[in-house]
């Protein structure tokens, strides 16, 4: 398993369950994966590196955990060395690694979305402008690790947004900027997974990303999720496959970049239906933590089955009917400049929750803090309601002083949990 987040330690749980896992390796994993996974120092940007290891290890299956080794072509070097791999290739990873790819299919395949135009340079961006109504969205194309968007409320907003991008703040990333249309609604996320041919259902998930409490502050990578999300309901679950995830996954086939992997739609749900706001081609994070808490049966087999392109042969994936909830825990200081070092202590937990490591590291026998968001403190309960009180008593259990979490994470889904019951 590659990488070495709260994403991958989620995943390094639920894979060495497995019976068909009789050793788990991770590159670079952390702490907590090191309780499941013998760790190895690889470099993952050196495919030939990470062949060659799995070669010598006689290794049956590469879980590829985050976005940037798939955009880089990681995959497509283990498909090369017939060394079976769950991720899609470096071009089908473009419907994440660049927004204007994925806005163009949509485009094309009828898919529905935002309107959005892509500049390539500041001048001809402020000139575009003029054509959207406030507030606007701002996106950097490429990958900015889930903070290269803003919803500018004003002109000056949109226009610093711009200057921002073309700037150099997000690197190579805002060499290209994508302008759409704010769309109004309730966010949710889905999951499929697909071989390139077959594809099937994989839940849903509702995440927080702004940093403060009742949505506000800047956007971070998550600062917890829960599954399932009911706004996404089977009705609407079954007409984004039918109008998003089939037709993508066909129109990556016509041209000749089959997708094989997780596809994870962002989704607005607006007084018009579901339209997508992106594609990412990896589990989310947090969501993933959340999805692995509801999964039961086999995650090797699954994730083999699509890897090797037999994903019809196996039965759809089954997830708890009871959901979770995942409350991150982070640094102070995220989403700016996170202060490091902070010792952390762990309470024991049970079979309803588990404490994933995400920025975290070994500092003469003691866990500490190394990143911006920490730990992810996942429960699951007979509600949203239940699955909130459980992870959130196991936030109150962590010895982290340099830690903060929001304490409304599930706000939404809780307060129509309340509504239900009067």
């Amino acid at each position: 398993m590659l990488g070495g987040g709260g994403r991958e330690h989620a995943l390094a749980w639920k894979l060495a369950q497995s019976p068909g896992c009789s050793s788990l390796f991770a590159a670079p994993g952390n702490p907590g994966i090191a309780e499941h996974a013998t760790l190895v120092d690889l470099d993952l940007a050196r495919h030939d590196s990470v062949v060659a290891f799995c070669r010598a290890q006689g290794i049956g299956l590469v879980v590829i955990g985050p976005e940037a080794p798939l955009v880089d072509g990681l995959a497509d070097s283990l498909r090369a060395a017939n060394i079976p791999v769950f991720g899609p290739s470096a071009a089908a990873a473009q419907l994440e690694g660049s927004k204007g790819f994925t806005k163009d299919l949509c485009r094309a395949a009828g898919i529905p979305t935002a309107a959005y135009v892509r500049c390539t340079d500041a001048a001809t961006a402020l000139t575009q402008l003029d054509a959207f109504t406030l507030p606007v969205v701002i996106k950097a194309d490429g990958l900015a690790a889930g903070k290269g968007v803003i919803i500018a409320a004003t002109r000056a907003e949109a226009e610093a947004a711009i200057a921002d991008m073309f700037g150099g703040s997000f690197g190579a990333s805002g060499a290209e900027v994508v302008i759409e249309e704010f769309l109004e609604g309730e966010e949710a996320s889905f999951f499929a997974l697909t071989d390139g041919k077959h594809v099937v259902p994989f839940g849903s998930a509702q995440d927080h990303k702004r940093v403060g409490e009742g949505d506000t502050g800047p956007n971070t990578g998550g600062m917890g999720a829960y599954s399932p999300a009911s706004v996404l309901t089977p009705a609407l679950e079954r007409e984004v496959m039918a109008k998003m995830i089939r037709p993508t996954v066909a129109a990556m086939a016509a041209r000749g970049m089959p997708y094989s992997g997780v596809l994870f739609a962002g989704l607005m749900l607006t007084a018009d239906g579901p339209k997508l706001i992106e594609y990412n081609c990896r589990f989310g994070d947090p969501e993933c933590q959340v999805l692995m808490m509801r999964l039961e049966g086999d995650l090797v087999e699954l994730l083999l089955s699509v890897a090797q392109g037999r994903l019809d042969e196996r039965s759809a994936p089954r997830l708890s009917a009871d959901p979770a909830l995942t409350v991150v825990v982070a640094a102070r200081g995220y989403p700016g400049m996170p202060e490091k070092g902070g010792a952390i202590t762990l309470p024991a937990t049970g079979a309803e929750g588990h404490i994933f490591q995400a920025g975290t590291a070994l500092a003469e026998g003691r866990l500490v803090a190394n990143g911006g968001r920490v730990l992810s403190v996942t429960a699951r309960g007979n509600s949203v309601t239940g699955a909130r009180d459980g992870a959130y008593a196991m936030v109150d259990a962590v010895d982290y002083a340099d830690g903060f979490c929001r304490r409304d994470i599930g706000w939404r889904e809780i307060a129509r949990e309340a509504a239900a019951a009067i």
